[in-house]
């Protein structure tokens, strides 16, 4: 994650100034079928036509308007990612905060290999584990993988589901959608 350094980060940030750097090892990460890059933050509004209200996100507890993956309150939920059925999706995700934590989760599916904080959970490994969520604090990022075996809508939030209803969640859409199909 990048974002500023100087007096008044959080105001920076709180009007949306940070962003993802992914660093892949020398020769690249092995291919896969798409790749998608998620980054979850929170927007604290002010007054119309005003900046972001750093009152509220400096508060003890702080409570913001709208939790957003990149940028757009369920954008992803009115327009589905389009994924193939059976096919390796890999994900960055990163949790940009900057104050919640993130329990990205992918409804209906098991990472089956996540790289987080220089960790690997991979594929194959004794009792072939996956993950159901990754963990982030604020400032935090990962890489996850799966696949889905049918068509359908397979939501993705954070499980901290009291974000869902601030815009939390988007859609994957696997072929048509439609898992009677």
């Amino acid at each position: 994650m990048y974002h500023c350094g100087t007096a008044g980060a959080l105001s920076h940030m709180i009007n949306g100034m940070y962003g993802m750097i992914i660093v892949e090892p020398r020769g690249g990460l092995p291919k896969v079928d798409k790749e998608f890059f998620i980054v979850q933050s929170e927007w604290y509004l002010g007054e119309q036509r005003q900046l972001a209200d750093s009152v509220k996100a400096r508060g003890a507890v702080p409570v913001p308007d709208y939790v957003v993956f990149n940028g757009i309150p369920n954008q992803y939920k009115e327009h589905p990612i389009k994924i193939g059925t059976g096919k390796t999706v890999r994900i960055f995700v990163l949790d940009a905060g900057p104050t919640e934590d993130s329990s990205f989760h992918v409804v209906g599916t098991i990472f089956d290999q996540v790289i987080k904080e220089g960790i690997e959970l991979r594929r194959g490994n004794i009792g072939s584990w996956g993950s159901q969520a990754v963990d982030l604090a604020p400032a935090q990022g990962a890489i996850a993988e799966f696949h889905v075996a049918e068509d359908g809508l397979y939501p993705f939030v954070t499980h901290a589901f009291n974000f869902v209803g601030m815009g939390a969640i988007g859609l994957f859409q696997a072929g048509d959608g439609d898992p009677k199909k």
